[in-house]
């Protein structure tokens, strides 16, 4: 028998047996790079195809980001939705330690945050500097972003690697404007211990003042601050 004939018969024999056959093997790296490279641009109705055609939902680049978190970083809404879809981990975190959740809440990326909620985030995970998803939403003033989280079980108190809360980053990094505003009421309302300091015992009052925010300081004198 010929060496065509030798591989024909084993390439059947691997079909039947439900394997892929080497071509098909050689070929699945890269349609996996593929993947994520159409993620990366929004290419939902590439990534539809190359999941069809068998590519894994699983896999990563050279900065271990997968094809969902990809689509996270572009803020590819229909291409997430596709991902999680077909079963993409909202929670699987690259080299920087970002995963689609935290991102989505540090970008104010609502539409797949939402998408990961509802698909499992973890919201004790934490991001590269020990913060949940929750605070850098305040941080960057991502006011619906926050709203959404705070309607979750996260720990609106949670201390991260800088010994910030939230609320703390919400005045220390904030503008004082109008949207570090309603983040700070809302953090408030929702249970916000108002009274925890940052490293060097400096409260958020005590920031606010210093800042001169002074609505941002009265939501908090009202609350009790100190």
């Amino acid at each position: 028998m010929d060496r065509r004939n030798l591989l024909r018969r084993a390439g059947a024999l691997l079909l039947a047996l439900g394997a892929r056959p080497p071509d098909a093997l050689a070929q699945a790296p890269d349609r996996d790079a593929t993947l994520v490279r159409a993620a990366a641009t929004g290419d939902a109705a590439a990534v539809r195809r190359l999941l069809a055609d068998g590519a894994s939902v699983h896999a990563r680049d050279a900065q271990r980001r997968t094809a969902l978190l990809a689509a996270t970083y572009g803020n590819h809404v229909e291409a997430a939705r596709v991902l999680i879809a077909a079963g993409a981990d909202v929670n699987a975190q690259d080299d920087i330690r970002n995963s689609a959740f935290l991102l989505a809440g540090a970008r104010g990326h609502l539409a797949i945050l939402r998408l990961t909620l509802a698909a499992g985030a973890d919201l004790k995970s934490t991001n590269r500097f020990g913060g949940t998803a929750l605070i850098p939403a305040c941080h960057y003033g991502h006011v619906e972003t926050v709203r959404e989280l705070l309607a979750t079980k996260i720990d609106v108190d949670h201390v991260n690697d800088l010994g910030w809360t939230a609320l703390l980053e919400a005045v220390i990094l904030g503008d004082g404007g109008s949207r570090h505003t309603a983040i700070v009421r809302m953090l408030v309302a929702a249970g916000a211990n108002v009274n925890i300091a940052d490293r060097q015992g400096v409260t958020p009052l005590q920031h606010a003042r210093e800042r001169r925010y002074r609505e941002i300081a009265s939501i908090l004198e009202q609350a009790g601050a100190r």
